[in-house]
């Protein structure tokens, strides 16, 4: 018998629309003799699955839909938001509350990966990677311009503590660009992180267990045109050249998937997540940038370019992730 699937798209950050498209390739790779896969779509007004061009609306009393008569309640989440609620905790703690399983970090750890400054603290606290130095800013205090270049040195990047797709990013070189640099990332949160620029290659890396076995696929190196990695990069063809495999020799390749795996394991994650990374130039060390507990998976995205590199089809990929979690996950 099918296991019955709810694939979750959508949420209420501006990477909706990039969520839409990891859907589409997840459902698209998803064995359909194996799973009955129901896609809901997740807004601030209504969540929802469209059947025969009628929008079905969620009962959130259980996490259930009723098509042609029949209730459907679902074996496991497959979630599919990127930002908030499906990065942040919010939908793990509901279905944690429900105790149906699902393919991502549980709550605490997608709040904690999702805070980009904790994170980095519970990071340099394990001693496995570099940190760059820097400075965190709350909406309701006040800050001093001068007190945050007492700690930091320029270039620096100003982003929002609690955003993805570098929503809201800048990259600062003085004085003068860093007030609406910090204006602009308080836009997108209520808490705005400032860090010292690492310059050197930056590398990104996919980690995920199943079966027991914990797995590294092949690094990427990712060159931007812009200057840096924004969100125009990220999603306009031509616009960055993503190198998968990475070409980086050996040893590194090796202590760069040692160092992810080890932060994986000691954030206690779940299911597939990325890691950012930049080799520095000067010195030849790894510094660790951030958790992605929700990586972009539209068809030409990161993630499924290292599943392909690794010589796995997207199909196995994403059907052992379901597995891994219809067999393991209790909530």
């Amino acid at each position: 018998m099918r296991k019955k699937i709810a694939l979750l798209a959508g949420g209420y950050s501006g990477e909706y629309v990039i969520s839409i498209k990891t859907a589409e390739t997840i459902e698209k790779n998803l064995d359909s003799g194996k799973y009955d896969v129901r896609k809901i779509i997740v807004t601030r007004d209504e969540w929802y699955h469209e059947h025969n061009g009628l929008k079905i609306q969620v009962d959130k009393n259980d996490f259930s839909i009723t098509v042609d008569g029949e209730k459907i309640t679902f074996d496991c989440v497959f979630i599919a938001i990127h930002g908030t609620p499906g990065e942040d905790g919010r939908i793990q703690g509901y279905l944690d509350m429900l105790r149906i399983p699902y393919t991502t970090c549980n709550s605490i750890v997608s709040a904690l990966t999702f805070n980009k400054s904790y994170c980095n603290k519970v990071v340099r606290a394990s001693n496995v990677v570099n940190i760059a130095n820097s400075v965190l800013l709350l909406k309701n205090e006040s800050f001093s311009v001068g007190a945050i270049l007492d700690e930091l040195k320029f270039p620096l990047f100003v982003k929002p503590n609690e955003s993805g797709s570098s929503l809201g990013v800048s990259k600062v070189k003085d004085v003068a660009g860093l007030l609406p640099a910090i204006e602009k990332a308080f836009k997108e949160d209520n808490q705005v992180l400032i860090e010292e620029f690492i310059e050197g290659r930056e590398l990104t890396i996919g980690v995920y267990r199943t079966g027991g076995y914990l797995r590294a696929l092949p690094a990427t190196e990712i060159i931007s045109q812009n200057e840096f990695f924004d969100y125009e990069a990220k999603y306009t063809p031509g616009a960055s050249k993503e190198i998968t495999p990475a070409e980086i020799e050996k040893p590194v390749r090796e202590q760069l998937e040692n160092k992810a795996m080890s932060i994986y394991r000691q954030l206690n994650c779940r299911g597939v997540v990325r890691m950012d990374f930049i080799l520095q130039k000067s010195t030849g060390k790894l510094y660790f940038l951030e958790v992605n507990t929700m990586p972009g998976q539209s068809e030409n995205s990161i993630v499924p370019q290292q599943v392909r590199a690794a010589g796995i089809q997207l199909s196995d990929f994403y059907g052992a992730l379901l597995e891994d979690c219809l067999q393991n996950n209790s909530n």
